[in-house]
């Protein structure tokens, strides 16, 4: 052994799991990413140390996966954080695993996977609960279900510091949209929060989340989706109150993942923590002079997507001409660089000569939501949206609800997982798509997908509060805004400003090809809320009305 022991990393894939038959040991799964600080702290200390190096080069077949470009093996794996480090066996089964490990610490962790290993081999290895073959618990479908969420939301919620957890606080921007429309003072405090204490004053943008429960300890990394998911939940807030101390922090993140994550097509992947706290403690004029963060600026279809998505939701309630620009950008290279619009295939990414699994869920969820967002402020998007749907309902809709992708690859990744969240956003993108082409197969398909789900209620938290939602709009229908005029009218821009971030507009309905029966006289509009129409509007304040009257 000499000074200069190195990790030799493997890549993902059966060739490393058929060496670790072969020479009958582990596989040691390091799950790292670009923006994680305590994965690059393990590589300079723990990995870099001779001992833990030739230990694990002995002993295992050291695999090295980027959860980014890899997220279903993240998610089979995750260990509750990154770093993540998992000890498999040949066959891809758990047999234990940890976070981030120093230098004794891994030494400990290696022995004992070791003698373990000695003694009981394979058969120590476990499948995950979420991939053992049990389908979620179904049932019916109630406002039972709503309300339980509504519940979590007020229990969990934290009256002290705003946010809900009592360890680390992460922004939950989709909980926050919940609440929005069912418990708003809570949402807009969470929001206020999260710009106090997860804003970058300085660069722009949001950091993850906090490690403490009074949003201290921030970690300080800034992915692309992430950034996303926040900008969309301060326009959301910023339609309800129309209070600036909302819009300005949406405006600020465009500017962000425009500006610092654009790579001249898309949005780059994350901007990672650099010297961290050191950098990010340094005042403005002092930042220069320390080595940037690191960029990933793989472009990824799922991140791309959400971006879009929270762009054209900014210009749409703002007018904000460069979120409009962008995120016209932002499809047009999805659907040249990832998105097969003819087969409705979209490929996670494409860097390097590599080309990303294609098919993934929440990579076509995003999508189809992105997709009928452009529809409905920019005019085009719907035929992509229909496209990404049917082939995501053919090839990933099994027995009752959506897989994560592809059920094939070594490992556990042929074993079919059925994440909530995922499912959630995919069955809203589609509710979303069968009120903008008035197509109910969508709507069919959702609400399937949503019963898949409603015998678990009782166990459900506020991360997921998205799910009821989904729920309440499947048992009340969705407002619809329907406009025969072009985007950009005047008509338009009032039927996108209605406060119900939830609702959905469709322009271009005085065109002979509009879906029918919502062909409606030019330069008018009308409310639709579960097939019932209002009488036309020819004005925005007209519009306001006729929203009243539907809705009430």
């Amino acid at each position: 052994m000499t000074d200069g022991t190195r990790v030799e990393w493997r890549d993902w894939g059966r060739e490393s799991f058929a060496e670790a038959d072969d020479r009958d040991c582990p596989v040691l799964l390091s799950l790292s990413a670009t923006w994680c600080e305590g994965c690059h702290e393990m590589d300079a200390t723990t990995y870099a140390e001779p001992r833990v190096a030739a230990n694990v080069n002995e002993w295992f077949v050291p695999v090295r996966v980027d959860v980014d470009r890899h997220p279903r093996v993240r998610e089979r794996y995750n260990m509750g954080g990154f770093p993540t480090t998992a000890f498999l066996t040949p066959g891809g089964t758990l047999l234990t695993g940890a976070g981030y490990l120093g230098v004794d610490g891994m030494r400990q962790v290696l022995e004992s996977v070791r003698t373990m290993w000695v003694e009981d081999g394979r058969s120590g290895g476990r499948v995950p609960r979420a991939l053992n073959g049990d389908r979620p618990p179904a049932g019916e479908l109630s406002e039972v279900i709503e309300s339980h969420l509504a519940g979590q939301v007020e229990r969990k919620y934290d009256a002290e510091h705003a946010g809900w957890g009592s360890d680390a606080k992460f922004p939950l921007p989709r909980t926050v949209e919940f609440a929005l429309k069912r418990d708003r003072d809570r949402a807009l405090r969470t929001l206020d929060a999260v710009h106090d204490h997860l804003a970058d004053d300085v660069a722009g943008g949001f950091f993850r989340f906090a490690g403490s429960r009074d949003w201290g300890d921030v970690a300080y990394e800034k992915p692309a989706d992430t950034n996303a998911a926040v900008a969309r939940a301060f326009a959301n807030a910023y339609l309800y109150t129309g209070d600036e101390a909302y819009r300005t922090p949406a405006v600020d993140a465009v500017e962000f993942l425009t500006d610092d994550l654009w790579t001249g097509y898309g949005v780059g992947g994350s901007l990672g923590p650099g010297l961290g706290r050191a950098y990010y403690a340094a005042p403005a004029e002092d930042r220069a002079e320390l080595d940037s963060p690191r960029r990933d600026l793989t472009v990824f279809a799922g991140a791309n997507a959400l971006a879009a998505d929270a762009l054209l939701a900014v210009a749409a309630y703002t007018d904000d001409e460069r979120a409009r620009e962008y995120g016209d950008r932002i499809l047009d290279g999805l659907e040249r660089d990832l998105i097969d619009a003819d087969t409705g295939e979209v490929v996670h990414y494409r860097a390097n000569n590599e080309v990303g699994e294609a098919d993934l869920l929440e990579d076509v969820s995003r999508v189809v939501a992105a997709y009928v967002r452009g529809a409905g402020v920019l005019g085009e998007g719907a035929t992509v949206a229909r496209a990404v749907a049917d082939r995501a309902i053919e090839t990933l809709h099994v027995d009752g609800s959506f897989v994560d992708g592809p059920r094939s690859g070594p490992a556990l990744l042929d074993r079919s997982f059925r994440p909530l969240d995922g499912n959630v956003a995919l069955s809203s993108a589609l509710v979303d798509l069968a009120a903008l082409t008035g197509d109910e197969r969508y709507r069919e398909v959702a609400r399937e997908t949503a019963e898949s789900f409603a015998g678990a209620t009782e166990r459900l938290g506020v991360q997921v509060a998205e799910y009821g939602s989904l729920v309440g709009r499947l048992l009340r229908g969705t407002t619809v805004i329907v406009v025969g005029t072009e985007p950009g009218s005047d008509l338009h821009r009032a039927a996108w400003r209605v406060a119900d971030h939830e609702k959905v507009v469709a322009p271009n309905a005085h065109r002979a090809d509009a879906p029918a029966p919502r062909v409606v006289p030019e330069g008018s509009a009308v409310v639709l809320v579960d097939g019932v129409a209002s009488e036309p509007a020819t004005t925005p304040d007209e519009l306001m009305t006729r929203v009243a009257e539907t809705i009430d």
